[in-house]
């Protein structure tokens, strides 16, 4: 190791600190990498005086007081597994990139998680490029009564049940379900022609269901970022730079400078049995006894999660976010708020709801018994609902979690007779189309990496903040999409290297990695077999070189042109990609923007594009 120019005033500046001390004590992160800069820090000043690594998971005076009290040696085998890390990423960025170099653009990079990421983000472009959109129509009625208005939906006719956007096949468009029934705009008119004239309709069942929903762990570095993403729209980075701030400490009313919640790095969703304490006397003083029945604890998912380490919450519950109003930034008050309401809610019991199905029957065409229903959501006891409610990436599952009211109807009533308390409004056809899966978010790319065992808490931000510096993804709105440049890269590595694309591989990486920070691997034989190999497999360095013999400069296809029956394909060039028809030539290359998405780029689109520039500016 050397110490860069730029750096060495600051280690000097630390030496000439120990001038005078009796001892040293080294208090950074409570993670592999705080272990290893504590290791560093050791080795670049080569302290006279004792020296103790201490750890504490948010800076308040009860805590500084327990690390000191525990204060202990360095972990090797963490030191270990950070440095196996580094070596790792050095290896796999050192071999692939040139390859990339040659074979796509200069100035691109490899990562052992990056590159997953990016394959993850491809993969999903490629169905929304593969998707084909199916349409299916169904019927609304508007309903009204006790001062209210409220929506039934077509849902069955005759024995079978309507089509929805779940029964098609999104690689062909077509019907996938069996035993339903697909209703065309033609068909959709004349039934709902039938059942106006068929009126007064009839409720032919009621059935209420009671139910509990339990409220959601305490934050982890994923969730929360996730969580900050949904309800605050903050990007990952953004939300990690004020949860610092908050680890990091505020000067309070009485002058105290205080960390106000705990390490935001962690994969971990347990609450120390202090915390569970603290937590239990606030909810009964704020929400009233009946809003405790005793501590919940929650078992991480995560695979390999560090469970000494705790989940985010508050390091004084008794701050809530209204006593910090004068203290906070806008941005800094609302995360706290998340944090300091979602770990109140974990501790809060569960919510007793109560879901109220109306069928309702009409006469359609023929005779068939057309079948609308509507849904009601009654809150029996809030719970852990009075304290927070988890977001949802799905627009139509918020509008489910909210409470509606029905109006007061019996089985048996009769719906827009004369004499009817409840009248329709309007009955309207109803255009469905299927839509394509959604594009990752920072969000959810973070969720799916910690669902597959890729990376850890302290990689989430750098992995996309890079793949984002590199021009492997744009932003559109909160969406997270590939470039043609993370098409062409991710087809050479899946075509060439694919066990280190492959999602399965990788997390075995983070496993050893694992079982390295236990004591349970010897990291020379884990990097030797990473790169040289072992009897199973030949190792990077021999499939690198393999791999850049046989690998072909890489094309994105986009389909054939309709016109001449060439091949139109994208390729990356020294100024960006840029499409081209057959062997390219005059007229037959254009050039692309670096925004355009590659579902986007249909081949009509493609094909116009080739003929706009073929005739010229205007």
């Amino acid at each position: 190791y050397v110490i860069p120019a730029g750096k060495k005033r600051h280690v000097n500046a630390l030496r000439n600190a120990l001038k005078d001390a009796s001892e040293v004590l080294l208090a950074t992160d409570p993670d592999r990498e705080g272990e290893s800069i504590s290791w560093h820090l050791l080795e670049v000043l080569r302290p006279r005086v004792p020296a103790r690594r201490i750890a504490f998971h948010e800076i308040t005076e009860e805590a500084v007081r327990e690390a000191l009290a525990d204060a202990h040696d360095i972990d090797q085998n963490l030191v270990r597994a950070q440095e196996s890390r580094r070596i790792l990423d050095r290896l796999f960025g050192y071999t692939l990139s040139p390859v990339l170099w040659k074979k796509v653009r200069t100035g691109l990079s490899a990562g052992r998680v990056q590159s997953v990421a990016v394959r993850l983000l491809v993969e999903r472009e490629e169905a929304r490029r593969a998707f084909r959109t199916a349409t299916y129509w169904d019927a609304e009625a508007l309903l009204s009564g006790d001062g209210r208005q409220f929506s039934a939906t077509l849902v069955r006719v005759g024995d079978r049940r309507l089509a929805t956007g779940k029964d098609f096949d999104q690689a062909t468009g077509l019907l996938a379900g069996t035993g339903v029934r697909h209703l065309d705009e033609a068909a959709a008119r004349a039934l709902v022609d039938a059942v106006r004239a068929n009126i007064p309709w009839r409720v032919t069942s009621i059935e209420e269901r009671p139910y509990t929903e339990r409220p959601a762990p305490p934050f982890t570095t994923s969730t929360l970022t996730q969580e900050a993403s949904r309800k605050l729209g903050f990007p990952t980075a953004r939300t990690m730079r004020i949860a610092q701030r908050l680890k990091d400490g505020v000067e309070l009313a009485d002058g105290q400078i205080e960390g106000l919640i705990t390490y935001h790095r962690t994969d971990s969703t347990t609450l120390s049995e202090k915390a569970l304490g603290e937590a239990a006397r606030v909810i009964k003083s704020l929400f009233g006894a009946d809003y405790y029945e005793g501590p919940r604890r929650y078992q991480t998912r995560v695979r390999n999660a560090q469970e000494a380490h705790e989940a985010i919450r508050p390091t004084d519950f008794r701050l809530a976010p209204q006593r910090l109003a004068d203290v906070l930034d806008q941005d800094e008050l609302r995360l706290y708020e998340l944090i300091w309401k979602r770990t109140m809610a974990s501790q809060m019991p569960d919510a007793r709801l109560r879901k109220t199905t109306i069928e309702i029957t009409a006469t359609g065409p023929g005779g068939e018994p057309c079948i609308f229903t509507l849904s009601g959501k009654a809150i029996e006891f809030a719970g852990y609902r009075r304290a927070y409610v988890e977001g949802s990436d799905d627009p139509d599952q918020e509008l489910e979690d909210q409470e509606t009211v029905l109006p007061s109807i019996r089985e048996g009533d009769v719906i827009g007779g004369p004499r009817s308390r409840i009248a329709i409004v309007t009955v309207e056809p109803k255009r469905h189309e299927t839509v394509p899966p959604p594009r990752f978010t920072e969000a959810s790319l973070i969720k799916k990496l910690e669902e597959e065992g890729i990376g850890r808490p302290s990689t989430y931000e750098p992995t996309i903040e890079t793949i984002l510096r590199r021009g492997y993804v744009f932003r559109q709105g909160k969406a997270l999409v590939p470039s043609f440049t993370a098409f062409a890269v991710t087809k050479l590595l899946r075509d060439h290297f694919g066990d280190y694309v492959d999602i399965g591989f990788t997390a075995r990486m983070e496993d050893s990695l694992d079982e390295i920070s236990n004591g349970e691997r010897d990291r020379t034989d884990f990097i030797r077999e990473f790169y040289r190999g072992d009897g199973d497999r030949p190792g990077l360095e021999v499939e690198a070189a393999l791999g850049e013999q046989q690998a072909d400069y890489p094309v994105v296809d986009v389909g054939e042109d309709p016109e001449t029956g060439q091949p139109l394909r994208v390729r990356i060039g020294r100024f960006g990609p840029f499409l081209q028809r057959g062997e390219g030539g005059s007229g037959n290359t254009v050039s692309l923007l670096e925004d355009l998405a590659p579902a986007d780029l249909t081949i009509d689109r493609a094909a116009a594009m080739l003929k706009t520039k073929a005739a010229g500016p205007r």
